[in-house]
């Protein structure tokens, strides 16, 4: 079906608020093209990237989640970190202008005070700029662990207890979400991943309790507009209860 027949296929009513993307899949896309060196998947995966975000701003989404940089991904090789964290840096200051063109907001989540400082300031930069933007949200989980989120709440959680500012009585889960990086944004209603990975990789543990998951064969460099049309469709038959009955 071309993407013009699933576009018209898409519920303008029913879409999700906010999409999650595990991207995946760089090393098997450059290892299939004949390329030695995995950062070739990675420079290629920044076109999908830019797609994604695009197509997500033209359907008016309020926010997409881009699983760019791992709390584990700290462990990979130090050339392949390097390569990655100016890929970064480029990417950040590349796109400002798109961001800025289509009113996108540029956020990030994770243990940002990891990144390497050129990195960071870059990123501080693009997101002072793009601040006032109205339209998507992109937010990029970067040096991200659901797990790492999770403790770090609860740690703030602690520190505004022995402060007095919180009472033990006043613990919920209402509460440990507001402690959460960006407790602004909804919980995510669809995920997707690709590459034909099963997992769901630590990635937002907390805000997908009740998040429907799309998983997709197709390797990050390869996702395009049709692949996002087509999760789309696929979470829009899907009857959301959330623990209730029909």
């Amino acid at each position: 079906m071309s993407e013009k027949e699933l576009l018209a296929k898409i519920d303008p009513g029913r879409m999700p608020r906010h999409v999650g993307i595990i991207m995946d899949g760089n090393g098997r896309w450059a290892k299939i093209h004949g390329f030695k060196d995995r950062t070739r998947g990675h420079r290629a995966g920044i076109e999908a990237v830019r797609s994604a975000t695009r197509t997500a701003a033209e359907l008016h989404l309020f926010a997409l989640t881009l699983y760019a940089f791992s709390e584990e991904n700290w462990s990979r090789p130090g050339y392949e970190i390097r390569f990655l964290m100016g890929l970064l840096r480029q990417f950040l200051k590349d796109e400002i202008p798109e961001l800025m063109e289509n009113n996108i907001r540029l956020i990030a989540s994770g243990r940002l005070q990891r990144l390497p400082e050129d990195c960071l300031r870059q990123l501080e930069d693009s997101m002072r700029i793009t601040e006032k933007n109205t339209g998507l949200v992109l937010n990029l989980a970067l040096s991200y662990g659901g797990r790492a989120e999770i403790v770090d709440a609860v740690r703030r959680i602690l520190q505004d207890a022995i402060t007095g500012k919180i009472k033990d009585a006043d613990l919920s889960e209402e509460m440990v979400a507001r402690y959460l990086y960006h407790p602004e944004l909804p919980d995510p209603d669809l995920i997707i991943r690709t590459s034909g990975e099963y997992r769901i990789s630590n990635f937002l543990l907390w805000e997908a309790a009740y998040t429907e998951y799309y998983f997709t064969d197709a390797l990050w460099p390869d996702f395009n507009k049709t692949i996002f049309f087509e999760a789309l469709l696929d979470y829009q038959k899907r009857e959301r209860r959330f623990g209730g009955a029909l």
